[in-house]
């Protein structure tokens, strides 16, 4: 499967919940096995992104620090 970002979520600047719930959205327009790429710099998104994938069935492919802040490659669930 391709691992490429097909859409990517600039949820910099907004606060718990907010960049799970944008991401959720997001989501649910792609279709299954799209990769979204979120980046977020609420350090609480830390701990939400990862049980919002765990929770919805979404693969979370990666989660690192970068430049641009917390990055996150989500693969939506196949339905």
């Amino acid at each position: 499967m391709n691992e490429e970002p097909e859409n990517t979520l600039d949820a910099r600047g907004l606060k718990c919940p907010l960049p799970v719930l944008k991401a959720r959205k997001r989501l649910k327009a792609l279709d299954g096995g799209a990769v979204l790429r979120v980046i977020a710099d609420d350090p609480a998104a830390v701990i939400d992104v990862p049980h919002f994938c765990a929770e919805q069935g979404h693969s979370l492919l990666s989660q690192e620090q970068s430049a641009e802040g917390l990055v996150f490659l989500i693969r939506n669930k196949s339905v």
